[in-house]
């Protein structure tokens, strides 16, 4: 599976949101979000479209608007803003695993294609922006991540 850059930013983009809103629940403009992880203003600005279609970002207009998060931090998980920017987690020539079929030989790819599905699905709808804002990966993620076969180029 590959992160596109449009899913790292939104990513980014919505932690930022997140820890600002908790300093003084004021709006952040995009410009400071896209000044503070180093994202290209343009770039951004359609990532939070996306996010704002997706009810992940609301925004307030005037001069002290900017971006809000839709909902409590800690109900958006990684899942929910990479779906909003990107559409389904993983898919296989742009569909759903479930929706393919193979024959022959090649028809344990459809399980294979679902597990690998089932698999990211699971950590990335088990953590949340709060979880990453507050550095608290949950232990599965964090046992995962603290293998250093993790960490080697294949």
């Amino acid at each position: 599976m590959r992160i596109s850059a449009r899913a790292d930013y939104a990513v980014r983009a919505c932690l930022e949101i997140t820890v600002h809103a908790e300093g003084d629940g004021v709006p952040i403009k995009a410009e400071a979000v896209a000044a503070a992880q180093e994202i290209p203003h343009k770039f951004l600005e359609g990532i939070l479209s996306d996010l704002r279609r997706g009810c992940i970002v609301v925004s307030k207009r005037g001069g002290n608007g900017g971006y809000l998060l839709a909902r409590p931090a800690a109900e958006i998980t990684v899942a929910d803003v990479v779906r909003a920017v990107e559409g389904p987690i993983v898919s296989v020539r742009g569909e759903r695993p479930n929706a393919l079929s193979y024959t022959g030989p090649a028809e344990p790819l459809l399980p294979l294609w679902v597990a690998l599905r089932a698999n990211v699905r699971k950590i990335l709808e088990g953590v949340t922006l709060a979880d990453l804002a507050h550095d608290r990966l949950p232990d599965p993620v964090k046992e995962l991540a603290e293998d250093p076969a993790a960490w080697r180029n294949p």
